[in-house]
């Protein structure tokens, strides 16, 4: 199936064809006929597996149908509600990218900065606006932005909203929505909280799902290292004396312990950046863009700030500190191998993890390959704590307890998952094979 299969007008199929995108994923197959037609949709689909494609091409076709009929430009006609800012700004993007052949408009809000410039775009008339809860609710409250006139309101990563905490805002949003709109939800995962949520914002909803959250892609080279944790951080420099391991996102736990991290491996030479929920937007929009230009080698980041980072070409991904909820894990893996390339997902497991692991490997019904421990140096040392880490993050979690630094109880409970849309896109195969470096790193060069 071809996208041009799936009835799109000529100005989307133009930007799909700018973007190099010629054939829908499973999730936009089966999502995009269904909204086209104006019926509510539920959507279970994880991470990377284009779904931002699945509401907003349809929801640009339908609200293009109503501008050439002549309606007005007063308040926003749809609004997308998501759990936090780098997802909101990459749908943003998704739109900007999608639409740029229509005369429609959007803006991105969100918490973290100045309100000025969304307040200004706001009052210069939009049709659609992506949003946190937080912020939204904020501008409404000031009376600088109505929901009254929405059409079409899209939930986004519903299992997140509920993770960070965030049903009781969703729920004074909608309470403002017109009872006549179209509704669509998406979730990476559906426990009994969102299939509540879901039938009180939905009528006859089609149900569509894909990927389901305990497969992991083939194409992802998994392996796990059991290593003390104060061995941690050296293991880590050692692999990444791999001139192969071209780009790497390492998932901490903790902001605190994040921030750690980070220190020692500039200290040991490896450029790298942090990106948590305590850095300022800026900060995070700067780590981000110089990660992908691959000015920066290595970015470490939290489940709640990597959710929405969409990053073409990682190569690796590395759980430094191993999630006590196993989806999770489901999900960090999946930022790598997409598209059809290949990527590395590498784990270092501490005694006190093997439950994790065990959970992890029961979810995803395959059992880790285990790489033996290479011989190196143990000359780095982490950061030394001057002072017992803070219980972080803004949602509570239902697994676990608070904690810091490296691999000691920590608190989870989520289910991070980025979110770019992607159907097939053509790339050019690089040739060479992997490039060998120290002893027990060069087996995880990809050949590209």
């Amino acid at each position: 199936m071809l996208f041009t299969d799936l009835q799109l007008i000529e100005p989307l199929l133009q930007a799909l064809q700018a973007e190099g995108y010629t054939t829908p994923t499973p999730i936009q197959q089966k999502a995009i006929p269904p909204v086209l037609e104006g019926k509510d949709l539920l959507g279970g689909a994880q991470t990377g597996t284009g779904k931002t494609a699945a509401f907003t091409l349809p929801i640009l076709q339908r609200m293009f149908a109503e501008y050439k009929q002549g309606m007005k430009r007063t308040n926003p006609r749809a609004l997308i509600l998501t759990p936090t800012r780098e997802l909101a700004i990459q749908i943003g993007e998704s739109i900007a990218a999608y639409g740029k052949f229509l005369p429609l408009k959007h803006t991105v809000i969100f918490g973290g900065v100045s309100q000025h410039q969304q307040v200004m775009a706001l009052r210069s008339g939009v049709d659609i606006v992506v949003a946190t809860p937080g912020r939204l609710l904020d501008l409404m409250q000031q009376q600088l932005l109505s929901l009254r006139d929405i059409n079409y309101f899209v939930l986004d990563e519903a299992d997140r909203m509920l993770d960070m905490g965030f049903v009781h805002d969703v729920k004074r949003v909608v309470a403002k929505l017109p009872a006549k709109r179209q509704t669509l939800f998406f979730s990476a995962t559906m426990p009994t909280e969102i299939k509540q949520l879901a039938a009180g914002l939905l009528i006859n909803p089609v149900y569509v799902e894909v990927t389901p959250v305990s497969s992991t892609a083939e194409r992802i080279q998994q392996t796990v290292y059991f290593t003390p944790r104060q061995d941690k951080l050296s293991l880590l420099v050692h692999l990444l004396q791999d001139s192969s391991i071209e780009s790497v996102l390492v998932f901490m736990q903790m902001k605190h312990a994040a921030n750690k991290l980070c220190t020692s491996l500039i200290r040991a030479g490896i450029p790298a950046e942090a990106i948590h929920g305590n850095k300022s937007q800026n900060a995070r929009q700067l780590a981000l863009s110089n990660f992908k230009n691959r000015r920066t080698r290595v970015l470490v980041a939290t489940d709640i700030a990597a959710r929405g980072i969409d990053i073409d070409d990682l190569t690796h991904v590395v759980n430094f500190e191993l999630p006590n909820v196993p989806e999770t894990y489901v999900h960090r893996i999946g930022r790598t191998g997409r598209a059809g390339a290949e990527g590395i997902a590498i784990s270092f497991c501490e005694p006190a993890e093997r439950p994790f692991l065990q959970d992890i490997q029961k979810l995803i019904r395959q059992t880790i390959p285990v790489s033996p421990t290479p011989e190196f140096e143990r000359k780095v040392q982490p950061i030394a704590d001057d002072k017992p880490p803070r219980r972080e993050g803004n949602y509570s979690s239902r697994n676990g307890n608070s904690g810091g630094g490296y691999g000691n109880n920590r608190s989870s409970g989520s289910r991070p998952s980025g979110n770019r849309p992607s159907g097939s896109r053509p790339s050019a195969n690089r040739s060479g094979g992997n490039r060998s470096s120290n002893q027990g790193s060069s087996r995880f060069a990809i050949s590209r």
